[in-house]
């Protein structure tokens, strides 16, 4: 499972011109689903975003998390992070995992969130989305499990 944090002052997903999620101050979470994945992943995925230490505390260090400050979540599915890139000149899906799968990890990894903070906002699985943000820093991220 591959994650791509971003820290925003602002974000939104929208499909067909209608947003369907955006938050404050937080993360946006593009999330890929390899087909080896399991619950597990999920799980470990879901902690690491919560308690990644990317916002700035008192001293102007990366030292709080998402849990530390309250903040919002907007996760977005994305199967073209897990797209093998070493060869050619076109991206190789084979490690994707099946829509099925794919669907069932990313509503697994968003009830693991929910979990631990309030808004938590979403896109919508296998839509053409289209997705804003203010990346605050910039500061972004790719985390594994």
């Amino acid at each position: 499972m591959i994650g791509l944090i971003q820290r925003v002052t602002q974000a939104s997903v929208s499909v067909d011109s209608r947003i369907v999620g955006s938050i404050q101050q937080g993360l946006v979470l593009l999330l890929g689903v390899e087909k080896s994945d399991t619950q597990a992943n999920a799980q470990k995925l879901a902690q690491k975003v919560l308690r990644y230490r990317v916002f700035a505390d008192d001293l102007g260090k990366m030292n709080n998390s998402l849990v530390d400050i309250n903040g919002q979540l907007l996760v977005v599915s994305q199967f073209t992070l897990v797209a093998d890139t070493q060869k050619g000149n076109r991206p190789g899906f084979s490690r994707g995992a099946p829509p099925a799968l794919g669907e069932a990890l990313y509503e697994h990894f968003i009830d693991a969130v929910r979990a631990h903070i309030p808004n938590v906002q979403t896109g919508e699985f296998g839509a053409n989305m289209q997705v804003s943000l203010v990346n605050d820093g910039p500061v972004t991220f790719s985390l594994q499990c």
